[in-house]
């Protein structure tokens, strides 16, 4: 079969539009969804979707291989789209920029989603004003084994803190496990300022209901549901209204009316269903745009809680070391570093080993998984369990730490657990994950030996 006998054109808005390999199943396993049939879904939905990404750069994470491979991530346009589709200069943390892709109309939600875009992932920042965000987001992320009801809960003290202030959120399944409220805001503060809002709004939320919400960005520190405030952080993107999720049911990450909130199945909303549902009720937020609000509230919280001695919170790994910053590094890290040196100066002093003053750390963690598949990482860490069934029985539900690495153009799954509550006398050593599949690991090892592959030496792409 030819190139073109394997492409669909679909004339949208007096543009062609062409859909190559049209019938490739991008979800075969627990149901069976096209990449024409994505299109169309995203047709079906499209002023909902446009709603969220319009006049905003976008960042493409390409599911070329469908939903059940690994994506990628392109950030900048291709340099075969149509002329039809805009461009906008961004730059990043590091200094460097980047001309990205801004889609404003169905033809071009058409043409990224042939690219295998299933999930759409905006900056908060519109074209007319790239240092400025418009939107505040907040992202709430449970660990394993956080029952839906808790992540609900923690979502309407979301609503109670952000009503406390003066702002209005729009809830949406996050299409996963979670839940996002964006915050439409005027675009007068900078991403600093909306990230240091965040921050104090995840710390209200976190002393209104402690035992179910944390907003500690260490993962051995968290317990119930986090509160990522550094999705405001600058070049960082998460999934918007109507993304298609990479879940086996081609889940959607669906608007919600505040009072459907505590009743809602994030089961319920996948590619099948939320045409119909836009179709009867309409897009729930619609009003979205007319409803932006002042972060002096917030910010106003920020200053007390930085009176009281609560300072700037970590920064993603990638950013510049910020003023007023804490220590970047992990507590079992930085408790290893103490009683690392309070030894060496115990050794210094008596001029002999004093090995058997070594101080343990408090936060005991072993890798049980390394894989490019969440789902074999998961296995993996079933298979640890039942090697070590006395252990896993004291595991509590935080105890177990999920990490979804990210590399420039890769992504895996790194499974930790924390052995805090298991006896030392009974503690599994630290084994060769199973699986242990790091993409990263031949590149390290080189930069361990000073052999750098060819690939590092040459100017990183954003």
């Amino acid at each position: 079969m030819s190139a073109d006998e394997a492409a669909e054109i679909l004339s949208i808005g007096g543009h062609e539009v062409r859909v190559t390999h049209p019938e490739k199943l991008y979800f075969s396993r627990q149901v069976k969804v096209s990449k024409l049939d994505l299109v169309h879904y995203y047709l079906a939905v499209a002023p909902g979707a446009l709603q969220g990404i319009r006049d905003r750069p976008i960042v493409l994470k390409r599911f070329v291989n469908g939903a059940e491979a690994e994506p990628f991530y392109q950030k900048r346009a291709p340099s075969d789209r149509p002329e039809w589709i805009r461009t906008v200069t961004l730059s990043f943390p590091s200094g460097r920029t980047a001309e990205e892709m801004v889609v404003d109309d169905e033809a071009g939600l058409a043409w990224i989603v042939n690219l295998g875009c299933m999930e759409l992932h905006p900056h908060p920042v519109r074209t007319g004003d790239l240092d400025h965000p418009d939107e505040l987001r907040v992202d709430l992320d449970p660990i394993p084994g956080v029952c839906w009801d808790d992540v609900r809960r923690v979502t309407m003290e979301v609503k109670a803190v952000l009503e406390e202030v003066g702002l209005r959120g729009w809830p949406k399944t996050s299409g996963s496990r979670g839940m996002h409220v964006n915050v439409r805001i005027e675009p007068r503060w900078s991403f600093t300022e909306v990230r240091r809002a965040a921050i104090a709004l995840s710390r209200a939320v976190e002393r209104r209901v402690p035992q179910l919400a944390s907003s500690k960005w260490w993962k051995e520190e968290r317990h119930g549901v986090f509160l990522d405030y550094n999705q405001n952080a600058k070049d960082r993107t998460t999934a918007s209204a109507y993304s298609v999720r990479p879940l086996p049911d081609a889940r959607v990450s669906t608007p919600l009316e505040w009072k459907e909130v505590m009743e809602c199945d994030p089961q319920e909303f996948t590619v099948f269903t939320v045409p119909e549902r836009f179709a009867k009720r309409g897009d729930a937020h619609a009003g979205m745009d007319q409803a932006g609000g002042s972060l002096e509230g917030l910010l106003e919280l920020a200053a007390r809680d930085e009176a009281e001695g609560l300072g700037d919170a970590p920064w993603p790994p990638h950013f510049r070391k910020m003023e007023g910053e804490g220590k970047r590094v992990a507590p079992s890290r930085a408790k290893k570093t103490v009683a690392k040196n309070k030894e060496d100066e115990e050794q210094t002093e008596s001029g002999s080993s004093t090995a058997s003053k070594r101080r343990q750390s408090k936060m005991p963690l072993i890798v049980i998984a390394n894989s490019t598949n969440k789902q074999e990482a998961m296995e993996g860490l079933e298979r640890w369990k039942v090697r070590h069934p006395d252990a896993a029985e004291l595991l509590a539900v935080d105890d177990v730490l999920v990490d979804s690495m990210r590399g420039s153009s890769s992504t895996w799954t790194r499974i930790r657990v924390n052995l805090r509550h298991v006896p030392e006398e009974i503690r599994p050593h630290q084994e060769t994950p199973d699986p242990d599949d790091d993409p990263t690991r031949k590149w390290r090892e080189m930069r361990a030996d000073g052999e750098m592959p060819k690939l590092t030496r040459k100017k990183k792409k954003e």
